[in-house]
């Protein structure tokens, strides 16, 4: 057997395999009490159609209406349902950390609250996409004729250039393998993010098309306030992902820079009191600040460096010991 045979057959068995995994559907949740017997009804409707085992879980972001109360309600008498509470509102990042977490499946869906996403029609598409053997597909909204498209198309416009991820819709629905979501450090509002860094770590992303649905009730949680934000999210994200493993290039460059900038204008100045005696004091403290500084930035390159050496033991020894427990398992 070949190694495109075996690679197509390991594929095969993993795709096998996945139809039989638990799916988890994290769904986030502020203030949408309206939509909670609806979308527990299509979600089971979705999961009769595709004959898979499945579970609901709500994550409650600190609801000031009957969210909480209707999706326990719905639990009484759906156990595949489950509430996840937060005492109060800390957005979408953290209340998708929070179901990532509580979920139990091998395969995670993330589906907005809102109905805006219609479960009975994108479960099928999405699971039916990553079982094609990806490790991410995202949705790809076809018909949308809401306020935000502008800004949502900006954004996915500045991420594909910055990050060269051929996808159209970055911050829309999902669906995971766990060891995706395990592998995922979200903060902030990086939740727009996850399929970037995704990429990073060397996840095979793949795309399908599904159907917008105008949202009937309730009003969106976000709006044109979210782009500073957003393009300070995006800077940063890029910055950590080409520099965390080699912060010396960036300081180092940074730093070698000013020295250069410094040390060409002290020659200047040299050269301009020995030719004519003629002294700039204030271009001379300038010089010797970008001096001091870039040997400072130098500095603190060689400490990150550092961090980063000693983070990377750390992780080597963590994959070791989760290696040894594996074992350690396997044997009994």
């Amino acid at each position: 057997m070949d190694g495109d045979e075996q690679q197509r057959t390991g594929a095969g068995m993993k795709d096998e395999q996945a139809t039989d995994a638990l799916v988890s559907v994290v769904v986030p949740a502020h203030n949408e009490e309206t939509t909670v017997g609806v979308f527990v009804e299509r979600t089971a409707k979705a999961f009769a159609q595709i004959g898979r085992p499945w579970e609901l879980v709500y994550v409650d972001d600190g609801s000031t209406d009957d969210t909480a109360a209707m999706v326990a309600a719905v639990a009484e008498v759906e156990p595949r349902v489950r509430l996840v509470r937060q005492r109060r509102n800390l957005g979408l990042t953290e209340a998708l950390n929070r179901g990532f977490r509580e979920a139990r499946g091998d395969v995670i869906v993330f589906l907005p609250a809102d109905l805006e996403s219609d479960p009975q029609v994108d479960i099928p598409l999405l699971l039916d996409k990553l079982d094609q053997g990806y490790d991410v597909v995202a949705g790809w909204r076809q018909g949308r004729r809401d306020g935000k498209r502008f800004a949502s198309r900006l954004a996915n416009v500045v991420c594909r250039a910055l990050f060269g991820l051929d996808v159209h819709d970055l911050n829309w629905i999902k669906a995971f393998r766990r060891e995706v979501t395990d592998a995922l450090a979200l903060r902030s509002s990086w939740h727009r993010y996850i399929l970037v860094m995704a990429q990073n770590e060397g996840f095979h992303i793949g795309e399908v098309k599904v159907p917008y649905q105008a949202r009937q009730t309730g009003r969106s949680k976000f709006g044109f306030s979210r782009l500073p934000v957003s393009f300070i999210d995006v800077v940063t994200l890029k910055f950590l992902l080409t520099f965390q493993r080699k912060p010396i290039i960036f300081f180092g460059a940074v730093g070698l820079g000013m020295v250069g900038v410094g040390g060409v204008l002290w020659a200047l100045l040299v050269w301009a009191f020995l030719a004519s005696h003629t002294q700039y004091r204030p271009l001379m403290l300038v010089a010797g600040i970008a001096l001091l500084a870039g040997l400072l930035v130098v500095l603190v390159g060689f400490l990150a460096e550092l961090v980063v050496n000693v983070s990377e033991r750390v992780e080597r020894l963590e994959r070791r010991l989760d290696d040894a427990a594996g074992s350690g398992r396997s044997s009994r």
